[in-house]
């Protein structure tokens, strides 16, 4: 289930598309941590604190401690304010921020990270970030910290993708059909076989998740019984079909290749005109018969 993901701690990756954006998933999440009673911290990068928080409530958004990169990712306009190592120095400020009681930590997003940070450095952080370097009986449930991250992976090669997809405990890809959403996702647990589920889903506009079974009736395609057949064979150019003419006449055709009784005994016997054929050849003016010097006519 989505709502089991808040349950675990670590890294969740959040993989979006262009079809299927992930940024209301994140908020629905941001907006569960949150009705839990937890510390939540946000990270934007891609969009402005007002678009962020717009749809949720003034409970929702009385929770939310949000940091601001959208405006000043490298604090031109307020260098005394900013933190001088922008976007890192910002990650790892979020480390302090959520050493006590649990925590849910949204970054919006990974993929703008990635695009200001080597790859190395930002996964080293987020491995501090999400205290993986803890064992799992070390921390407390009421103690652990959650990062999720959003992921637009169209954007980057196989080597941050896969750098990132092995530091995340939970994985989640996000598609559909048929405009229905849908998650797949992938748990990792320490010493257990990785886990995969699929899940239907639906956000409200006040970005609640409505989890569903399968996708809705109405969203599959339905057949008309009033709608006439067309049949596909109607306006071609040529006949698929043979008449009973036709058909006699195919069956009685003998091809060139077909290996039939009359030419077996052909070969298997013979005629006289075959037994006592000769070769009769007249010599020409120019042929050269001397065999001394058959080559006499070259002039050599």
């Amino acid at each position: 289930m989505l709502e089991s993901l808040l349950a675990l701690g670590g890294l969740v990756l959040l993989r979006d598309s262009v079809e299927w954006e992930g940024r209301s998933l994140l908020k629905a999440l941001v907006k569960k941590s949150a009705l839990c009673g937890e510390q939540v911290h946000v990270l934007g990068c891609e969009v402005s604190e007002e678009e962020f928080r717009e749809g949720f409530d003034s409970s929702i958004n009385s929770r939310l401690v949000y940091h601001d990169l959208f405006r000043d990712p490298l604090s031109w306009s307020k260098p005394g304010k900013a933190l001088p190592g922008g976007p890192l120095e910002a990650l790892r400020a979020l480390d302090k921020k959520t050493s006590s009681g649990p925590a849910t930590i949204a970054l919006d997003s990974l993929s703008w990270l990635l695009h200001h940070l080597p790859c190395p450095t930002l996964c080293q952080t987020l491995h501090a970030l999400s205290r993986q370097d803890s064992c799992p009986g070390d921390s407390p449930p009421g103690e652990q910290v959650r990062v999720l991250g959003l992921l637009h992976e169209e954007l980057h090669g196989p080597g941050p993708l896969g750098a990132l997809s092995s530091l995340a405990q939970t994985e989640v890809t996000l598609s559909g059909t048929m405009g229905q959403a849908s998650a797949h996702i992938l748990y990792r647990r320490p010493r257990q076989h990785p886990t995969h589920q699929t899940q239907w889903f639906s956000i409200l506009p006040d970005f609640s998740l409505e989890l569903q079974v399968e996708p809705p009736l109405e969203s599959q395609p339905r057949s008309d019984p009033h709608t006439p057949s067309v049949d596909p064979t109607t306006h071609l150019t040529f006949n698929l079909h043979l008449s009973k003419k036709e058909r006699e006449v195919k069956d009685s055709l003998t091809l060139p290749f077909q290996f039939s009784l009359e030419k077996q005994q052909a070969l298997l016997r013979p005629g006289l005109s075959q037994a006592t054929s000769h070769i009769f050849y007249e010599p020409d003016a120019y042929d050269d018969l001397d065999q001394e010097d058959p080559d006499d006519d070259l002039d050599v």
